[in-house]
């Protein structure tokens, strides 16, 4: 520890989730004494390992697959090999089987994807191909804040896409065909967003791209040993971190001179609404959390089952069939109703890091999205999905463990509702969040900053709001 004797800490951060980690980070790698404080007995956040279901199956409670992590520039940067952090990649990225017919594929070449997608393969190459060659300059300029480019005519190119919906992309940049349409837009669904709005195309694009740049990579053991390395790492620069420390306002802090909060706006308002302007805390007041999900994690007696056999490469797999399908799953939470056959995403870390299950065991999981605050069991329409993919998948379980989003939130009281992305990201909330101003990260209050993924760019593991937060507080002096 490097408390600096009565003065406290030049900086206390409350929530020891990835970004919160990401911004203690950074302000002990300028020299900054820092302390780390967590409701939860164990750091982490939304990134946790347990053993849900049955003793030997390791499950990821929450995320478990990490593209952005992998594209981060910041968790990049970090020396994470060394505290124990070892990436897993599956031979394909992503697997999208149909009812009729080979799956498609996101692999590591652009290529080898287009050439499972028939006719529309030209048409992904133009759409994606500029992306991947441009993939370190564009992803530089999308996880930072609001600001003028450094590499403008790769974020022009970029935006030019982007700023469209998934549904758009999917019929008319791609073609009819269907297969490639459906791949791409199911990418864009993890947005939670009905994916006929605009900027939706955004997470496809940046999905699909990670996925041919750096992978969706699993984290070897579970994704605790990500969040393990990270607070390792703080450690060896001088970082503390308590955990099991429930913070209620800004008064329960040891002094610092600036706080940064890893906390969605509703967490912000309890606990320092009081010191806030009452117009900036309206508009928190005025940030739309997005849809729910329903998550379920299996322990299975071996492999998944399923009709394909080329989804056994992929860690990851989108269930649901037909582009019409996806629109309509994703189109129903966001007005409150639930779809028959959701877009389940699916995944399958043991085909790739045995160590989570007993020998010849697996695990596996599924979530799905529903509206917020959904009290609807979504277990029967899940296994439903991947029963239609993968015959036989339910006589292969040994046990399950279902995650609604109440027990999500009780869990994490940043998933809001089941919103694991930190708020809706449409198009106000992509840019703007939590709300419009020149420095999103400070609040009115001098040294009082927000580093959640309330907070650009958003969700999804990458650290990038923490490592944000940290630069715009550096920069103000603290």
């Amino acid at each position: 520890m490097t408390a600096r004797g009565t003065s406290g800490y030049d900086a206390v951060i409350v929530g020891a989730g990835p970004n919160g980690l990401a911004a203690a980070i950074r302000m002990s790698q300028a020299g900054r004494s820092v302390l780390v404080l967590e409701a939860n007995d164990v750091a982490g956040g939304a990134v946790r390992s347990e053993q849900l279901t049955l003793p030997g199956f390791l499950h990821d409670t929450f995320s478990g697959v990490y593209p952005m992590a992998a594209a981060s520039p910041f968790l990049r940067s970090l020396p994470l090999a060394n505290h124990g952090l070892e990436w897993v990649s599956s031979p394909a990225s992503l697997a999208h089987p149909f009812d009729d017919g080979p799956p498609a594929m996101l692999q590591g070449s652009v290529t080898d994807t287009a050439a499972t997608l028939g006719e529309a393969g030209p048409a992904y190459r133009r759409l994606i191909g500029p992306l991947v060659e441009r993939w370190e300059q564009t992803t530089a300029d999308v996880m930072s804040p609001i600001r003028f480019p450094r590499h403008p005519f790769a974020m022009a190119r970029f935006g030019l896409h982007a700023l469209r919906s998934a549904q758009s992309i999917a019929t008319r940049t791609l073609g009819d065909d269907a297969r490639a349409g459906a791949l791409f837009a199911a990418s864009a669904g993890h947005c939670g967003l009905p994916l006929d709005m605009r900027v939706t195309a955004a997470y496809g694009l940046v999905l699909t791209g990670a996925g041919h740049a750096v992978g969706w990579p699993l984290a070897r053991g579970g994704a605790q040993s990500i969040v393990d390395a990270l607070a390792s790492y703080l450690r060896s620069l001088g970082g503390e971190i308590r955990t099991g420390v429930r913070v209620r306002s800004l008064a329960d802090l040891p002094p610092s001179r600036a706080i940064f909060l890893n906390l969605t706006p509703r967490q912000v308002i309890d606990l320092a609404g009081d010191a806030l302007p009452s117009r900036y805390v309206l508009g928190l007041r005025r940030f739309r959390y997005g849809a729910g999900t329903f998550k379920v994690d299996w322990a299975l007696a071996g492999p998944v089952p399923w009709r394909s056999p080329e989804c056994a490469r992929a860690a990851t797999v989108h269930l649901v069939g037909s582009l019409g399908e996806v629109l309509e799953s994703e189109r129903h939470p966001w007005h409150g109703r639930m779809a028959d056959r959701p877009l389940v995403l699916f995944s399958q870390p043991t085909l790739f890091d045995p160590s989570r299950a007993p020998a010849g065991k697996h695990t596996a999981w599924g979530y799905c999205h529903v509206p917020n605050g959904s009290t609807v069991d979504a277990t029967e329409r899940i296994e439903a999905q991947v029963e239609r993919f993968a015959p036989g998948f339910r006589d292969l379980i040994l046990a399950r463990h279902v995650l609604s989003p109440a027990e999500l939130e009780r869990r994490n009281a940043n998933l809001v509702g089941g919103d694991v992305n930190g708020g809706a990201a449409n198009l106000g909330q992509l840019f703007f969040r939590p709300m419009a101003r020149l420095n999103p990260y400070a609040t009115p209050v001098r040294g009082l900053y927000l580093c959640s993924a309330s907070t650009p760019p958003g969700g999804a593991v990458h650290g990038m709001p923490g490592f944000n937060a940290a630069e715009a507080a550096l920069d103000a002096g603290f």
